[in-house]
């Protein structure tokens, strides 16, 4: 599947973002996704990740409770809310997926990726 990432920006503290992956390829409902982060300087980090249904969802715990990641397999595509941004989310946000994946944090896990959105929080 090839993924391509969206919906980045510059937001104040405090404020709302949408990204959204889109999908190409078959087999979509069979893979399980995800979204990391890049910050300068940093390594690659989890953020949340989706079961193949969209029935099981896992956050890295910094952003428990502000971020929602979903699915539309219908339509192929994964979505991340964030809200209540901080100036500490801003990074390269990378959607990634992996076929038949099961609860997957590392970014070695996955092996088709999308090219970054970048989100910057002003405070």
């Amino acid at each position: 599947v090839q993924l391509q990432a969206s919906g980045g920006g510059l937001v104040q503290a405090g404020g709302s973002l949408r990204l959204s992956c889109a999908a190409s390829g078959q087999f979509f409902s069979s893979y399980y996704m995800g979204w990391f982060r890049q910050a300068p300087g940093k390594e690659r980090e989890f953020v949340a990740g989706i079961s193949w249904s969209g029935q099981s969802t896992y956050y890295a715990d910094s952003v428990k409770g502000r971020f929602t990641i979903s699915r539309g397999n219908a339509k192929n595509m994964v979505y991340l809310q964030m809200n209540s941004l901080k100036p500490e989310d801003t990074a390269i946000y990378y959607c990634a997926g992996e076929m038949y994946g099961r609860r997957l944090y590392y970014p070695a896990d996955f092996n088709s990726w999308g090219r970054g959105t970048q989100v910057t929080v002003s405070s």
